[in-house]
This record gives structure tokens, C-alpha cells and sequence, in this order.
């Protein structure tokens, strides 16, 4: 088992008195002891992607910077931005702003808005809005920020007017249906501000390609901190209850002798 994957299975599974609290240094001046379930912040650990699984999304999706994603959550990816073309309201206007980063690229996203001058005066207040490096969905290369191109007036990337325009509202309606859920809907025990813009992929079931591998990284989110809009769990029972049934062949009346 690569070690990383080993590292994952820790953290989900290790019980939560087993888990080192060791005071962990976000930034420069910003030492941090985790909660005892694991969690720094509020927020979940996650391990960084193999970037030979990331694919840049083509075209011009990418704002900025290539967006990159997991192979997978790629497809899935392709055929939400496809349907979305044939809506003329938001044809061609969802990018993304952010996709898969890795934890030092977090590190200086997280830390590059703490101090005199900046956003945020701590680690604390930024994790309202930023996942600390290690704790940032974006770094599974699962995830990605939605942004609209060209920019709505009066609302800009990151925010949460997003969900009141056209792009921001389709996604709100559809992007389950290829396999997305929102990770931060609003009032989530996360104590993360709502992102309508912030969706990571878990495929529309457990047996789509790489789905179980993006839903065995995410079990702690979706167990304990739903998604809202997220993709429904069937139970087997009920899918198969659901199942289209065969239909009952009917049975020959017979002939008797006369």
C-alpha cells in the first residue's frame, strides 16, 4: 500500500486518543495544537495527490493557471462543463479558479493572508475561509473553486453572490448529477464559511471509476460534516429494491385432449 493511501486509512480508522496532538507550526508565528479528533481548525487532514494522476483541463477552464485535476473527477469534469454549454445563461462562463494544489502551494495561499496589513490577524480567523496546508480538500486533486468568467458585477471570485447568478445557480441544481458535492454549505459544524463555489467530486455512485478512492478520502466530510447539495447513498437494499424488475413471462394455458 503506497504511503500515502497507508496514511489515510490512519486517520480514519486510528481512534481519535491515538492520534498525536503535537502543536503543528502552520506559518511563521502560527503553532497549532490539533483537535483530538485529528482535525486542525476545524478543518479535515488530507494527503497530497500524485501529480502523475492530475490532468489539466483544456481550453482556457483554468483562470490564471492550468486547473488540474484528478484523472477521474477530470471526466466527470468534461461532461458537467458540456451540459452546462447547452444552458445560454451559462454557456462558457464556469472556470476554475482553483483546482489541484499541493501542500506547499496551500502553505502559501493559508499563510500568504495572515498578519499586520493582511486579511486575517491569525491561523484561526483564516481558517474560516482557507484550509490550513494538510487540511485542504484541494490538495487530493478532487476538488476545485468555480469562478464565473466574465466577472458579475459587484461579485467577485470566492464570494458567496455566486449562488444568485446563473452559473452559480445551475451548479446548485445540477453538479451532482456528474458527481460533485458542495463541501461547505451554510451553518456546517466545520465552522467554514459558505463556499457555493467549492465542490469536490465523489462520483454519482460508488461504482463509477475512481469513485470509491475519492469517497474512502472523503468518509470523515461526509459522515460527519454532510455535503449540501451531496450525492445521495443508497443503502443495497434499497437499490435493489429500485432495480427495474423483469417482467413476468405468462405462462401457456394448456390444451387438453378433447
Amino acid at each position: 500500500m503506497p504511503l500515502r493511501w497507508l496514511l489515510v486509512a490512519l486517520s480514519l480508522f486510528a481512534p481519535a486518543a491515538a492520534l498525536a496532538l503535537t502543536p503543528v507550526t502552520l506559518c511563521n508565528g502560527q503553532t497549532i495544537e490539533p483537535l483530538p479528533d485529528g482535525r486542525m481548525l476545524g478543518h479535515i487532514p488530507y494527503p497530497e495527490g500524485n501529480p502523475a494522476d492530475m490532468v489539466a483541463m483544456p481550453g482556457n477552464f483554468g483562470v490564471g493557471r492550468a486547473c488540474q485535476l484528478h484523472h477521474d473527477a477530470a471526466v466527470a469534469m468534461t461532461a458537467l462543463l458540456a451540459a452546462a454549454d447547452q444552458v445560454p445563461d451559462v454557456k462558457g462562463k464556469l472556470r476554475g479558479i482553483s483546482c489541484f494544489r499541493t501542500i506547499e502551494r496551500q502553505r502559501q495561499i493559508f499563510c500568504g493572508q495572515i498578519g499586520p496589513g493582511k486579511r486575517c490577524k491569525d491561523a484561526a480567523e483564516r481558517a474560516k475561509s482557507s484550509g490550513p496546508p494538510g487540511y485542504s480538500e484541494h490538495a487530493t486533486g478532487y476538488a476545485l473553486d468555480f469562478g464565473i468568467r466574465p466577472l458579475t458585477r459587484g461579485c467577485g471570485d470566492v464570494s458567496d453572490c455566486i449562488a444568485n447568478t446563473p452559473p452559480g445557480k445551475w451548479l446548485l441544481q445540477h453538479a451532482t448529477e456528474f458527481g460533485f458535492e458542495l463541501s461547505f454549505p451554510p451553518g456546517n459544524a466545520q465552522g467554514v464559511t459558505w463556499e457555493p463555489w467549492h465542490w469536490r467530486w465523489v462520483g454519482i455512485n460508488a461504482t463509477v471509476p475512481g469513485a470509491a478512492t475519492a469517497r474512502t478520502l472523503f468518509t470523515t466530510a461526509r459522515t460527519r460534516f454532510p455535503a449540501s447539495p451531496g450525492i445521495a447513498d443508497l443503502s443495497p437494499e434499497w437499490q435493489k429494491a429500485i432495480q427495474p424488475q423483469p417482467t413476468p413471462t405468462a405462462t401457456p394455458t394448456p390444451t387438453w385432449p378433447k
